[in-house]
């Protein structure tokens, strides 16, 4: 495939079905974004860089808020329980 094919392809995916099965990408986003400022705000020490399990709880995030977007889709809700699990693996390695 091609970088003009890829394009195209790209295009098709995030104007037809992606947006059928999450929404409007703006509403989507704004929704994301919501979750992730909360989440970053509330974070054990807000000013460090981010790790693995900042970066796990932000993807559980937003699979939640997908979850609230669009139309009903199970993968939201298996995706935020393998983000929440990865989460929880990568904290205890931390912590050990």
């Amino acid at each position: 495939m091609n970088a003009s094919q890829i394009l195209h392809t790209a295009a098709d995916i995030v104007g037809g079905e992606r947006q059928g099965l999450n929404g409007p990408g703006r509403e989507d986003f704004r929704e994301i974004a919501a979750m992730w400022t909360a989440d970053l705000t509330i974070r054990r020490d807000p000013t460090a860089a981010l790790n693995g399990e900042d970066v796990a709880h932000m993807m559980s995030l937003l699979k939640k808020a997908r979850s609230q977007c669009g139309v009903y889709n199970a993968d939201d809700h298996l995706d935020d329980c393998g983000y929440a699990a990865i989460a929880g693996e990568v904290a205890a390695w931390r912590f050990e």
